[in-house]
């Protein structure tokens, strides 16, 4: 049961990564050569290739099919995508999109972090290990069960992500914004009391 749900989650986040990308091609180029870690013929192939991967890998997971070969192929995908964070954040470039699961628009400044590559790294181990250690005979029910116990943790992850950009608790979100004004506004009422 275990792995079943371990192989849903990993196979879930690869159909959420894969599916926006398959919509948004231009963005994912635009991605693929922010990083500038292949040659510009290996980026276009990368953008045309990679969210097929993602999304055929992450179904075979999520359906139990070839679940070994597929946990193997994840966890090379993971394996590289921890590498290319690892290496622009070693280079000093965290503006970058990290292209994971959807794409900022152009205007936008999006940031890499460590929190990138430990995720895409603990993915990759989890694959491997999913790759190594066998499978079992699972009961229909107990398929379904981990499908379905996936699909809730991955919708919870992705609404507290979602939540997580508007709410910032513990701040009014009027006090960016304002600070500045706050300041200047009580300083001048300072000085014209005296």
């Amino acid at each position: 049961m275990m792995w079943l749900l371990i192989a849903s989650i990993v196979g879930g986040t690869l159909l959420l990564a894969g599916i926006p990308k398959v919509r948004d091609r231009d963005g994912l180029l635009r991605v693929v050569r922010g990083y500038r870690l292949l040659p510009a013929p290996l980026e276009q192939a990368v953008a045309i290739v990679l969210p097929w991967v993602e999304i055929v890998v992450g179904a075979a997971l999520v359906t139990g099919l070839a679940g070994r070969y597929a946990a193997a192929l994840a966890a090379l995908v993971f394996a590289a995508f921890c590498a290319g964070l690892s290496v622009n954040l070693v280079r000093g470039r965290r503006e970058l999109d990290c292209g994971c699961f959807a794409f900022g628009a152009a205007h936008e400044v999006p940031r890499i972090g460590w929190f990138h590559a430990i995720r895409a790294g603990a993915f990759a181990v989890a694959a491997a290990l999913l790759a190594v250690v066998p499978a079992g005979s699972p009961t229909p029910g107990e398929h379904v069960l981990a499908v379905v116990l996936a699909a809730l943790a991955l919708a919870a992850v992705v609404t507290a992500s979602q939540l997580r950009a508007v709410v910032h608790p513990g701040r009014r979100p009027v006090d960016g914004h304002l600070t500045n004004a706050s300041i200047e506004l009580r300083a001048a009422a300072t000085l014209s009391r005296y």
